[in-house]
């Protein structure tokens, strides 16, 4: 029995590793953003909803621009099992959420195995226990791994297509890219686009044989994403395009905000590396093979910075070739730790991974802080139902509040009832029948403000202990209709 559970340990103990990880962030952090609103709406829609359209999210807020439904009934499919025990069991709608993340987190951790066993292969046993250390202990891959984002289903096809690089199937490598950038992220060009001119700059493809795989693939992917994604928008589209024609050719992704050119390199790699950014460097340095692996993910980077709003999110493909140079670093640090000078920079090393470990920590405490209009309908579900009341409780959500912490999934059975209904001034609230309001506003007319939930606002330096520590301010007010008796009977905590 022993010798099974080592040798399990032995094929996935990594794995275990990651996805604890991974699962950890997930029970931490449950709540989504903005940003992960269009996935998350269309996984609630397609387990709950299924073939009824017209009750879809997309159609009543359809975005800025549409997404393609192609990731998220990917993961509906597979999480349905356990969604539909959950239902039989009459799991709160939340206990789904937790469950379509894990699903995806699984998803991508398995897409890392399949790497981290070619960088094995190709490297060495000690330099793929490096890069599963260093990915363990940086905050960003793992946290946002199980967050329904484009980019994170695009990072899995990015991941398989390092995996088959590193392996020799080069053409592999490509068609995963190409699948990534049609259906899910048109900006895996910028990364498709060196590694083809690398593999046909080295001869290790050609550009027939290159062109005839790469042809077929992006037929098929342009079919698949149009195939579905017309029947759930009710229209001919194809998604990604859209996007495309937005961000690059119309240029308007930079009214949502700009970063300088030096952005990526000066804070996103910084902290999304930790230890690893100078360590990739040195990797370099130490192990000329490395610059070929690396070199299409800097170019990447670098092409990317040329488009004035930024997001970390946005280049997290290129960190795995990033933390590989930095394993490859660290294994020949460790390696020569018992000579003099390279037993100085192992301490240094040691002393990396716990600085790296820590900012983990602080990123994680900043995260759970985020996401306050979460935490606030789910405070108003445990007090506002104390009694037994029959009548219909209307919630509505704000914009703000919708952005930071609140889907479908958070929302419960009768007798709540939930608007999202925008636009609405102020004054317009008396004329509803609003039971309760969730706002980023503290005084409403006709309206008690009941409780408030603080979210993160920065960080704040100090001399002494802890030197570093966040600072929180009231993000989401909870309001009550004072024509309401029975919200007026209840004890809430109060907002002074």
């Amino acid at each position: 029995m022993g010798r099974q559970s080592s040798k399990f340990l032995d094929l996935y103990g990594y794995d275990l590793l990651l996805g604890s990880i991974a699962a950890f962030y997930v029970f931490s952090v449950p709540y989504t953003k903005v940003e992960e609103s269009f996935n998350v709406q269309a996984m609630h829609d397609i387990l709950y909803h299924r073939l009824h359209l017209e009750r879809y999210d997309h159609f009543e807020f359809p975005g800025v621009v549409p997404r393609t439904f192609v990731g998220s009934m990917l993961v509906s499919i597979l999480a349905s099992p356990i969604i539909s025990l959950m239902s039989l069991l009459h799991f709160p709608k939340i206990y789904s959420l937790y469950a379509v993340r894990l699903v995806l987190g699984g998803l991508i951790v398995l897409t890392l195995r399949f790497l981290h066993i070619q960088i094995r292969d190709k490297f060495g046993h000690q330099v793929e226990a490096f890069f599963v250390i260093l990915t363990a202990i940086q905050f960003h891959v793992l946290f946002y791994c199980t967050r329904p984002l484009p980019n994170i289903f695009a990072l899995g096809l990015v991941n398989l297509a390092y995996g088959n690089w590193l392996k020799g199937h080069y053409y592999a490598a490509l068609n995963c890219l190409i699948i990534a950038a049609i259906i899910f992220r048109c900006d895996i060009i910028l990364l498709l686009c060196p590694l083809g001119l690398e593999l046909l700059l080295t001869k290790s493809i050609s550009f027939g044989k290159a062109l005839k795989y790469c042809i077929g693939t992006a037929l098929l992917s342009i079919g698949l994403t149009v195939l579905i994604d017309s029947i759930m928008w009710r229209k001919l589209l194809w998604p990604e395009f859209q996007v495309f024609w937005f961000n690059s050719v119309l240029n308007r992704s930079s009214e949502w905000g700009t970063h300088p050119f030096y952005w990526y390199f000066a804070s996103a790699l910084p902290r999304s590396l930790l230890a690893a950014y100078p360590l990739f460097l040195l990797g370099i340095y130490l192990d000329r093979r490395v610059l070929l692996y690396v070199l299409p993910a800097f170019s990447f980077v670098l092409l990317y910075s040329k488009l004035p709003h930024k997001e970390l999110r946005f280049i997290i493909g290129a960190v795995p070739m990033f933390n590989l140079s930095a394993a490859i670093a660290a294994s020949r640090i460790y390696n020569n730790r018992k000579k003099i000078f390279w037993n100085l920079l192992f301490i240094v090393l040691l002393a990396s991974f716990l600085a790296s470990l820590g900012c983990t920590v602080l990123f994680l405490l900043a995260a759970y802080e985020n996401y306050p209009s979460g935490y606030a309908l789910k405070g108003l579900h445990k007090i506002g139902s104390v009694t037994n009341n029959s009548n219909e409780q209307w919630v509505h959500i704000d914009p703000f509040s919708a952005m930071n912490g609140i889907s479908r999934f958070c929302e419960k059975d009768f007798p709540w009832r939930y608007s999202k209904e925008e636009d609405l001034p102020l004054e317009e609230f008396l004329r509803r029948n609003f039971t309760y309001l969730v706002n980023e506003h503290t005084n409403i007319d006709g309206y008690k403000c009941l409780f408030t939930v603080s979210g993160f606002s920065r960080v704040h330096s100090q001399i002494g202990f802890p030197p570093i520590s966040l600072v929180k301010e009231p993000k989401v007010f909870v309001h009550g209709s004072m024509r309401n008796e029975y919200v007026m009977s209840i004890r809430w905590p109060g907002c002074s």
